[in-house]
């Protein structure tokens, strides 16, 4: 291969026999729109368990010669615009991990069927309109995600006993009109989410499912419209319960729409006496959920963040709040918070590849605030549970961290740790977000600072979102964010007996109520200006927290 020289990764990875190459960016971008794809190189490092070639928009396909890669366990492909897969990705026999996300795909191979030791699959963000057969053939398969296609039915033979291990399947923002009564055969589901998709009904045997724990059926128009209330604002364990009360109805025959008539007239009459009808139970327990916005004129004293213009050619994209009433003394609250979090982190930020969030305690904050960039050997942090250090010091500890652990594991992974280090490789500056008195509290996409770190009895909570791609995406986030914290608070205020962590019980959450006795939020904005206080984005806006939040009471 004598085009090796232009490929610096590429020859020191044959020349040390690595098992892992990571090839991304713009600098790669060039090279492999220059080279009219990517070199031919790259397949004959059969060494190779981790391939990852990402955020290459000149890349539109591979080349069959990726069949020679055998020893490869983890593939990730995303962040192209690959048009199609060859079907001899099908003799990848030790393949693990596949990741085809944010491509142009609008078929899948039929050789993927053949990856019997498959136990991931990412193909979201693509276009996608049908999954090929044969999937219930990977028998190891635990991880499914196909969110963001146009896909309007799951293959027949998906829902297999033969895909035991199945854990989680991700298919929203598709087309599904149905989902089969023959779901509860996937033994091992825990997570199925199906949020905005086409359904008009939900079928009782997933309740059949045993080990189901987190359900979305989110953005649905369901002929239920009981049900229809229930996903958008109730529990899993509640939906479930009542699929399977419908369940045993159905089986009850013709006596249960009898029944349910009578059951009918007799709320009508207990409305009429002032009783409450179960139907106005559950629109109160939707209620709970109430996100009030405090907007920036009525608080002159609303933490304000500048943004030099030194970060647009490096992380250019910021939006940031301030959240009130987010109860996280009581029990695992605080716990439940930081998982929930992480797992924003790993599916909507894709890693922290797309977007990063972090959480400040607003009380151990001094504004006003800057965004700002500074060179790696002068931007100085303390890193969460670490001691001060310099940007070049922690990557240092990192890589050495990553590296460490890839060893334990004996080269099987390059963890998620490692990948988003590899978003700051070649920067001259990095992104930082600066307090008043010149600390920087915030390092994206790497850290936040020990100093504004959450606790127990954090009041205030600053949320900032920052993104290369672009505001949208940091505003997506921050709207899952909102979303996911005015459930967990209202989950919280639900089991309040929890015990706490140091074996005492927390009494009554701490969060403004309601007069209901519901878990409130209050969202304050925060203005992002330019250097000559321009604004350029206050957030929440009257288009934001618009979207998914049916569940939710928006007080503006």
């Amino acid at each position: 291969m004598g085009d090796t020289e232009k490929w610096p990764e590429i020859e020191k990875a044959a020349a040390e026999k690595r098992r892992e190459l990571v090839l991304q960016g713009p600098a790669v971008d060039s090279r492999i729109s220059s080279h009219g794809g990517l070199t031919a190189s790259v397949y004959s490092l059969t060494l190779l368990n981790y391939l990852e070639v990402s955020q290459c928009p000149s890349l539109t396909e591979i080349h069959e010669d990726i069949q020679r890669l055998t020893s490869l366990q983890s593939l990730i492909l995303c962040r192209n615009k690959l048009a199609s897969i060859p079907d001899v990705i099908g003799n990848l026999k030790s393949l693990k991990v596949l990741d085809l996300s944010v491509n142009n795909l609008t078929v899948l191979p039929e050789g993927i069927g053949q990856l019997k030791e498959l136990n991931t699959l990412n193909v979201s963000c693509n276009g996608l309109e049908v999954l090929p057969e044969g999937l219930s053939r990977c028998t190891k398969l635990s991880t499914i995600n196909i969110s963001k296609n146009h896909i309007t039915a799951l293959p027949a033979d998906f829902y297999s006993e033969r895909l035991d291990l199945l854990s989680s399947l991700v298919a929203s923002d598709n087309s599904i009109q149905q989902l089969s009564g023959d779901v509860s055969k996937l033994s091992a589901l825990k997570v199925l989410d199906l949020s905005c998709n086409k359904l008009s009904d939900i079928p009782s045997d997933l309740s059949e499912c045993p080990k189901l724990k987190e359900i979305n059926f989110k953005g649905n128009k369901l002929n239920d419209k009981r049900l229809e209330k229930m996903v958008n604002g109730c529990q899993t364990k509640s939906i479930l319960e009542y699929l399977r009360g419908k369940g045993r109805q159905g089986e009850d025959g013709g006596d249960a729409d009898v029944g349910r008539n009578a059951d009918k007239r007799k709320k009508q009459q207990r409305k009429k006496k002032g009783k409450v009808t179960e139907e106005q139970d559950e629109v109160d327990e939707l209620n709970k959920m109430v996100v009030k916005v405090l907007h920036v004129s009525d608080t002159p004293t609303a933490l304000t963040v500048k943004v030099t213009a030194e970060v647009k050619d490096v992380r250019p994209y910021l939006v940031c709040c301030v959240v009130r009433g987010m109860n996280l003394k009581s029990g695992n609250a605080l716990k439940r918070f930081l998982v929930a979090q992480t797992k924003l982190h790993d599916e909507l930020c894709d890693k922290r590849t797309t977007a990063t969030i972090a959480t400040h305690d607003v009380q151990l904050l001094k504004g006003p605030l800057v965004y700002d960039v500074k060179p790696p050997t002068q931007l100085k942090i303390t890193p969460l549970g670490r001691k001060e250090m310099t940007a070049v010091e922690l990557i240092r500890h990192l890589h050495l961290e990553a590296e460490e652990l890839r060893k334990q594991k004996k080269r099987q992974n390059v963890t998620g740790l490692h990948r988003y280090l590899e978003l700051l490789r070649g920067a001259s500056v990095y992104p930082c977000l600066v307090d008043a008195e010149g600390h920087v509290i915030s390092f994206p996409p790497i850290t936040n600072s020990e100093k504004t770190k959450i606790r127990k009895t954090t009041k205030e909570l600053f949320l900032e979102v920052t993104s290369s791609t672009s505001l949208q995406t940091c505003k997506d986030v921050m709207d899952a964010l909102i979303v996911k914290m005015a459930e967990l608070n209202k989950f919280t205020a639900e089991h309040r007996e929890e015990v706490g962590s140091d074996g005492e019980r927390d009494g009554p959450p701490e969060p403004a109520t309601s007069g209901n006795g519901s878990s409130e939020l209050v969202v304050q904005q925060v203005r992002t200006v330019d250097q000559d206080g321009n604004l350029k984005v206050v957030y929440p806006s009257k288009t934001d927290l618009a979207k998914d939040t049916s569940n939710l009471t928006i007080i503006w």
